[in-house]
């Protein structure tokens, strides 16, 4: 027990963590002095990297390092990163960069600025290295107890604990610190606890060794079947392939004279071209999921934006905008939990949950999400343009921060009901090796949504200032169209659900066994 218990310390390290990171938004429009875009743009970036990086990790697990070795690498990048970014608070280095103590941007000198970018980096390896490998890492260590070390098996009373215990430090204690070095500080050093604490059961931990990768066979696949292009397909080739598409690639299971048969890369079983074809089939939809990433992305850059120019007291107490984080959070539960029985009513089977209609509500949540973040900001601008605070950015607008509870309530729906209904699609359509891959393929292209929202803020930006009109996204929110921006992304969102049906109507589906 006490070796899961230094294992999944590695993830409750990242809940307090993501807390801290979570007001980033407002450490860069304020301490930096950027434009929100600006910001939003560095965070988007940085978690659209952290996201696709995890498919590259994976590989890496299963072809070269293992689990534990991925897991040292990412959690000693992740304190370390955490730490840089402690260190590039303008307090932290003043007397030794010689530049001043005090939160602007005038104290922020180039050693900052690099130790802020370099832990960034580093936070985005350990974050993709965590999530690949400390779950599977557990599940490694269950052969030596015979019982399960899950992190999430709350009938432990430790685990209940911590998992009710960080949230709370996370949401209200870390915001009352002033100090930004303290907010990132406190974090870090919570997370070189963790890391120091998985690292001393080393030698106890069971090591699973590198099985091999699924993905290096499907390059291999192709390989083969580019290195055969030219070649005929024996007479009993129909016999052979389960399905009647891409059969180009089913060259690479033609079987050449002795010499060559011996070369893996020449060639590959039928079954290993079946899942090459699997994830070229997924090609279509996965690209439908980019504009659901794009809305994902807007979670802790826009609304944080807008909630840091609202009135965020509930009586005499000013509430952290963490607590955003924690009604999403928590709401996102309730919402998966939903989706699963959602999905399981639609069919009326334990075995077999319709995933598309989930997906389908899923992007219905992404337009109605956008469309209500529209009407908040809408109202938010009157009522700024009402007070005379259009030309005060640092002023509060005089209406509650509770009202984006309603377009959060709604990112939370479009999340879950998306990662439930995209793990039933794998679990339905996709062979049991190739399932992690496609989840973690998934993930890179919603990382790849929230690297297109930096190019869609910029093209919306481009085109709305045409013939001599006023750029939609000025150097401050109150200044800024970010309503009409939303109106656009809800029109993009509803274009996208058009085609995610066209490309899940004409997709040839499987029934399998899970």
């Amino acid at each position: 027990m006490d070796l899961g218990m230094r294992v999944s310390a590695l993830l409750w390290a990242d809940i307090l963590a993501s807390f801290a990171f979570f007001v980033m938004q407002k450490y860069l429009t304020d301490v930096w002095e950027l434009s929100f875009t600006h910001a939003a743009g560095i965070l988007n970036i940085w978690e659209g990297i952290s996201m696709i990086l995890r498919v590259f990790f994976l590989f890496l697990v299963d072809a070269l390092l293992g689990n534990f070795k991925m897991l040292l690498i990412s959690s000693t990048a992740y304190s370390l990163g955490i730490g840089f970014v402690a260190m590039s608070t303008p307090p932290v280095l003043a007397n030794s960069t010689n530049t001043c103590k005090q939160y602007e941007p005038k104290c922020v000198g180039h050693t900052q600025k690099v130790l802020f970018y370099t832990g960034m980096g580093l936070v985005a390896v350990g974050i993709a290295g965590n999530l690949v490998s400390v779950k599977p890492f557990l599940k490694e260590q269950r052969g030596m107890f015979g019982y399960d070390l899950d992190f999430l098996n709350l009938s432990l009373p430790p685990v209940i604990f911590w998992v009710a215990l960080i949230p709370i430090i996370g949401a209200i204690a870390l915001p009352s610190l002033k100090p930004w070095s303290l907010r990132f500080g406190i974090p870090a050093i919570f997370t070189a606890f963790a890391t120091l604490h998985f690292l001393s059961g080393s030698l106890h931990y069971l090591k699973g060794g590198c099985r091999g990768s699924p993905l290096t066979n499907v390059c291999r696949v192709f390989v083969a079947s580019f290195y055969k292009k030219s070649k005929r397909f024996p007479p009993d080739s129909n016999q052979s392939s389960r399905t009647r598409f891409l059969r180009c690639l089913e060259k690479a299971a033609i079987v050449l004279p002795e010499d060559q048969v011996k070369n893996r890369w020449r060639l590959c079983s039928v079954e290993e071209v079946e899942e090459a074809k699997i994830v070229v089939r997924m090609i279509p939809m996965w690209l439908t999921f980019i504009i659901c990433g794009i809305v994902s992305s807007m979670g802790n850059t826009y609304f944080i934006e807008q909630a840091s120019h609202m009135n965020c007291k509930l009586g005499n107490w000013k509430v952290p905008l963490q607590i955003l984080l924690l009604f999403y959070r928590w709401t996102h539960r309730g919402f998966s939990s939903l989706a699963v029985r959602f999905l399981r009513f639609l069919n009326r089977s334990q075995k077999y949950a319709p995933p598309i209609m989930g997906i389908a509500i899923a992007m219905i949540f992404s337009i109605l999400c956008c469309i209500t973040a529209a009407a908040i900001e809408k109202w938010r601008l009157n009522v700024t343009r009402s007070h005379g605070l259009l030309d005060k950015p640092d002023e509060d607008t005089p209406m509650s921060v509770y009202w984006l509870l309603f377009q959060f309530f709604l990112l939370a729906g479009l999340d879950s009901f998306f990662q439930k209904s995209v793990a039933a699609l794998y679990k339905d359509q996709a062979p049991k090796s190739m399932r992690k891959y496609l989840h973690h393929f998934t993930k890179a292209v919603s990382g790849l949504g929230f690297i297109f929202s930096v190019l869609s803020v910029y093209v919306v930006g481009k085109v709305s200032e045409k013939e001599g009109r006023t750029n939609w996204f000025q150097y401050t929110l109150n200044r800024s169209r970010l309503d009409r921006y939303y109106w656009v992304l809800a029109a993009l969102c509803s274009v996208n659900l058009v085609v995610f049906i066209l490309v899940a109507s004409s997709y040839r589906y499987e029934n399998r066994e899970a």
